[in-house]
């Protein structure tokens, strides 16, 4: 495998003046409050005693720090406060948090389904995939073509997993109320780190703005922890590891933004904890590529960046020592990774985007460009790469289910709902999007995308359809968390695997599949221009469409290390 660009050595000159954003960037000329709140970074190779100290010099007054990785929020009612800690020699900098208008974060490509249902339903494709597939353990388990595809149906009855070996899902939290997903549920290691920002994410639903552990109002992180470990209880659905602990780690705003702050406090608190595996479905906002010096860039917006890849590196290292897997989804901007084309998406908050043409060597999409990160790109159910994922040979790990809407051009399947990925989910974000009733009814038109489960004691769970590669990520994250279970070693009662090994088991036993023929793939006939053309480089044991190939939970569990 080509091995990742993203190194210390390559950020180290352009740290030298760096500045951080905890929220939300806006306008230059903004009022200030009397009080406001920063973030500080310190330079490289201080202390956070030094640091502190030289916070305290410049004005301000420390509110927590995160010392693993030299990060503190900060309050201040200086003017100046901002220029003074970045002259200081001690500190990278420091930035102001702003408040922006509210400007709801959606992935389109995870939500084509909300878009096309009125055309398209999955009437009937559904029923004849469960015909061929039979009797699965969970009811729904016959929708769920990913299990099959990476033969985690046949892994688990070698290894289900261990409740010891634990998940991280850092995401926009995870509904724990659903009977699916309450077994496994850790309260005790979960925690959000993510308080809602009301000019982002809408009204607190409480008084201090930080939702209780255990709750999930963007839905994204409850679908992703579906697919990684829901119960195999004879209900709902099953995911890939079943038998595993899921922790919440709260890094994503209700809109969907991931800030840096929360990002990093969680990746520091998994490492702390000693989570086995992180599986991190985002890239942290606003720039969709952070940049040492993009010329198309403010200072400032060049100097917040520097710091963003410096943060993201000291963050992801520190995890990766404790032991963390980390697994991150490639993006859904159906582009070369190696070969970037200019970014018209960024800032997605606050400023008004603008064009950046985004220099490969120099340019990073965090957090799955960071170091010891295994990213995922995604394929539909005939195993083609889905036109909106990201691919190249840099970048990529390995390729798993992350469902394709459109896949299936030319058969009865296609364009139908149950070419994506099935899991978990939300009621009252369902009854927000208006498939399901304010008495948590099914409307009517949504009963082939959306689906409810109940105990006799009256505990429901829901279940709906997303695609993306973030619905492929957790499927990785899932065989990761099995490798841990089947060879981890004990100590005091836990177990645990050196992330470098469990990479290598995920790369060893994943089934290889070369490019396809032409090279270069078009998606015309799904429906897409030019800008989608894919050229896939590389040979059968390692390409920029597949990695090392689709993961294989099955040969996973039972190819000895």
């Amino acid at each position: 495998m080509v091995s990742k660009r993203f190194t210390a050595s390559a950020v180290a000159a352009a740290t030298a003046l760096a500045l951080t954003v905890t929220g939300v960037v806006g306008p230059a000329n903004a009022e200030p409050a009397d009080t406001r709140e920063f973030t500080v970074v310190a330079e490289s190779g201080v202390s956070a005693d030094a640091a502190v100290a030289a916070i305290t010099a410049a004005g301000g007054t420390v509110v927590s720090r995160t010392d693993e990785v030299g990060l503190f929020r900060v309050t201040s009612d200086r003017a100046d406060f901002a220029s003074r800690a970045t002259a200081n020699a001690a500190l990278l900098g420091a930035a102001p948090k702003r408040a922006i208008g509210r400007k709801p974060k959606l992935d389109r490509v995870e939500q084509e389904h909300l878009l096309a249902r009125a055309k398209a339903t999955a009437k009937g494709a559904a029923a004849k995939g469960a015909a061929k597939r039979g009797k699965k353990m969970d009811p729904l388990d016959e929708r769920l073509w990913g299990l099959d595809m990476i033969r985690a149906d046949e892994a688990r009855k070698v290894e289900p997993g261990d409740r010891r070996v634990t998940v991280g899902v850092l995401d926009t939290g995870v509904d724990a109320s659903n009977p699916d997903l309450a077994p496994n549920f850790s309260w005790s290691l979960s925690r959000n780190f993510a308080p809602d920002i009301p000019e982002v994410d809408g009204e607190c639903e409480v008084a201090s703005c930080l939702d209780p552990v255990g709750t999930d109002d963007g839905g994204h992180g409850t679908h992703v922890a579906g697919t990684i470990g829901a119960a195999a209880n004879g209900f709902g659905l099953s995911g890939v590891a079943p038998n595993v602990t899921l922790v919440e780690l709260k890094g994503g705003q209700d809109s969907g933004y991931f800030f840096l702050d929360p990002v990093v406090n969680a990746l520091v608190h998994a490492g702390n904890v000693g989570l086995d595996v992180v599986n991190m479905s985002f890239y942290v906002d606003p720039w969709l590529y952070n940049c040492t010096a993009n010329p198309a860039d403010s200072p400032q917006a060049q100097a917040e960046q520097r710091a963003t890849i410096e943060a993201m590196r000291r963050a992801l290292d520190f995890a990766h020592r404790k032991g963390v897997t980390l697994v991150g989804s490639l993006g859904n901007n159906h582009e070369d990774l190696g070969a970037p084309r200019t970014d018209i998406s960024s800032p997605d908050y606050g400023a008004d985007p603008y064009p950046r043409p985004i220099d490969n060597a120099t340019c990073w999409d965090l957090p799955v460009e960071g170091p010891h990160v295994i990213g995922v790109s995604a394929v539909g159910p005939s195993g083609k790469k889905a036109d909106y994922s990201n691919y190249g040979t840099e970048q990529i790990s390995v390729a798993a289910p992350g469902g394709w809407f459109r896949d299936g051009f030319g058969t009865d399947t296609y364009r139908l709902d149950a070419n994506m990925i099935l899991s978990t989910y939300p009621k009252h974000v369902l009854q927000e999007e208006g498939s399901v009733d304010e008495n948590g009814n099914i409307v009517a038109g949504f009963e082939e995308s959306v689906f409810k489960e109940c105990r006799p004691n009256g505990a429901c769970g829901y279940y709906t359809y997303l695609q993306g590669t973030s619905m492929a990520s957790p499927h990785v994250s899932g065989v990761a968390a099995l490798i841990v279970s089947k060879y981890g070693e004990k100590t005091r009662g836990d177990l645990g695997m050196d992330p470098g090994k469990v990479e290598r088991q995920l790369y060893r036993t994943a089934a290889e599949r070369a490019c396809p023929e032409p090279r270069l793939q078009t998606y015309t006939n799904e429906g897409r221009d030019a800008e989608f053309d894919a050229y896939c480089a590389g040979g059968p044991s390692f390409n920029g469409f597949y990695g090392h190939g689709i993961i294989d939970a099955y040969a996973a569990v039972t190819r000895r290390i």
